[in-house]
This record gives structure tokens, C-alpha cells and sequence, in this order.
């Protein structure tokens, strides 16, 4: 079949395959199943990065955030994904916030994720000079907590997630 006959019936095929993806049922679904890990023990330099964003934001005038043991194990999962990927993005955000809203209660949630920084201090510096990282940081939330994970070559990868409960 040639090409040019091929690819209105291909167009067709995708444009079904997105529209029955995006219904409401699907996303339900998807809901119902969403199961939150064990979150992991607390590694020093994650529990530094957190006294260190509660400093930041009771200087600012703003209330400290508690940890949050669901909001760790979701962070784990991301960070995790992107050692495995080689990557760091924020792949399945939406996942994320569907499971903190059902496992955590969250009305709001917000991340911030980074790769190569070697000290807490590094990491959360990074964050407060850029904007929209700073934004979250400094935003209206209750709860947060951190994954903190090394690739083999002992490349930092960070998820700090915020929610608003």
C-alpha cells in the first residue's frame, strides 16, 4: 500500500486511540489502582535538604513543612525511574499527584527534581535561583519530603515534592 494511502487510516487510528485514553472512566481506573511503595529510611543529605528549605522558608515568613512518609515513597518511586532512565524530567507527574491526592489527602502538589548536585546545600541553592523552583518552595503547602538516590556512577538524582493538604 503506498504511503500517501496509509497515512489518513494511521491519523484515524491515533486520533481513536487518544480520545478513548482521555475519558473519565479510563482515568478513574487508573485511580483506584494507584499504590503507594514503602517509602524508604531517610538519608542524611534528603533530611538536610529538608532543614534546609524549613530555614529558607521561616526567614521568608512562611510556615515549615512537615515530612510526609506517602510523599516519600512517591518521591522514591520518581527518582528511582529517573536513575533507571538515565534522566531527569518529570515523566508521570500526573500519576503522581492522582496518588497524593488519594493516598495523601493533597489538593495541591508540586515538584521539583535535579541530577549532579553533590551536598544539600548545592542542590537547594540551585533551586532557589530559579524561579519557578523557588516558587515551589516558597509556596502555600502543609506537607513535603524528598528522595535522594545515586546512579552507579554515584550521580545524585533528587524528586522533592510539595503538597497542600
Amino acid at each position: 500500500m503506498k504511503l500517501t494511502k496509509l497515512l489518513p487510516f494511521l491519523a484515524i487510528v491515533t486520533l481513536l486511540g487518544f480520545t478513548s485514553c482521555s475519558t473519565d472512566s479510563a482515568a478513574e481506573d487508573q485511580i483506584d489502582s494507584i499504590e503507594v511503595p514503602v517509602a524508604p529510611q531517610a538519608k542524611q543529605i534528603e533530611i538536610e535538604i529538608m532543614e534546609l528549605i524549613n530555614i529558607h522558608r521561616i526567614n521568608e515568613g512562611l510556615n515549615p513543612l512537615s515530612d510526609h512518609r506517602t510523599v516519600k515513597a512517591v518521591a522514591f518511586t520518581h527518582t528511582d525511574y529517573m536513575v533507571e532512565e538515565d534522566n531527569v524530567s518529570h515523566d508521570n507527574f500526573f500519576q503522581r499527584k492522582q496518588s497524593l491526592q488519594i493516598n495523601a489527602d493533597a489538593n495541591i502538589v508540586s515538584e521539583n527534581v535535579a541530577y549532579g548536585f553533590n551536598s544539600a546545600e548545592s542542590v537547594v541553592n540551585a533551586w532557589l535561583n530559579s524561579p519557578s523552583h523557588k516558587d515551589n518552595i516558597e509556596g502555600d503547602y502543609t506537607d513535603f519530603d524528598i528522595s535522594a538516590e545515586q546512579n552507579d556512577e554515584g550521580k545524585w538524582y533528587f524528586t522533592n515534592i510539595f503538597i497542600k493538604r
